[in-house]
């Protein structure tokens, strides 16, 4: 049995979607919708490859995370306020006391879908000073590993947050 949150009155729906938002919602389907700065953006549950890669990922990342301390999650929302949040597919975070809103994570990974907005969030989580950011591309079969510097992001070869080569989680990946 599906409970009511109340937590959801404080995402502002525009009033030509709200019969669309509330099937969603009974459904579940929305999930991994957003909302950019008051703008309610609708995502499609993740493809069934997205969300192989998805647990891939996770697992490939969870001694790394546990040696260090942190703490992997599933998708969540980042940011403080029910206007502007997004809901990566994994964080990883310095603790485990976590809520509804989440102001920051020390990794994010975005599992890549066709037409997704995931490479449009950067500067989102660069105001959030998420540390490290992953974009995980299950078609290419690559992983684009990308640290924080100032209010952009740069590739880099290591990640400084778990004291790995990102070469050594990605060969954790069974990309199949």
């Amino acid at each position: 049995m599906t409970t009511y949150d109340p937590i959801w009155d404080q995402i502002p729906v525009p009033p030509e979607l709200a019969d669309e938002v509330a099937r969603r919602r009974a459904w579940g389907a929305d999930t991994h919708d957003e909302v950019w700065d008051g703008e309610y953006r609708m995502a499609p549950g993740p493809s069934g490859r997205h969300g192989l890669i998805d647990a891939e990922f996770a697992a490939a990342l969870r001694p790394y995370a546990k040696r260090a301390g942190l703490h992997i999650t599933t998708a969540f929302n980042i940011g403080t306020k029910p206007r502007d949040f997004r809901v990566p597919d994994l964080g990883v975070h310095r603790t485990s006391d976590l809520g509804v809103w989440n102001a920051t994570a020390a990794i994010v990974v975005e599992v890549l879908s066709p037409g997704d907005w995931s490479w449009d969030k950067l500067g989102f989580y660069a105001e959030h000073e998420v540390d490290e950011l992953v974009m995980v591309d299950p078609d290419e079969r690559t992983v684009a590993w990308l640290a924080r510097s100032g209010d952009t992001y740069e590739p880099v070869e290591r990640s400084e947050v778990l004291d790995v080569d990102v070469a050594e989680v990605v060969a954790r990946i069974d990309w199949a």
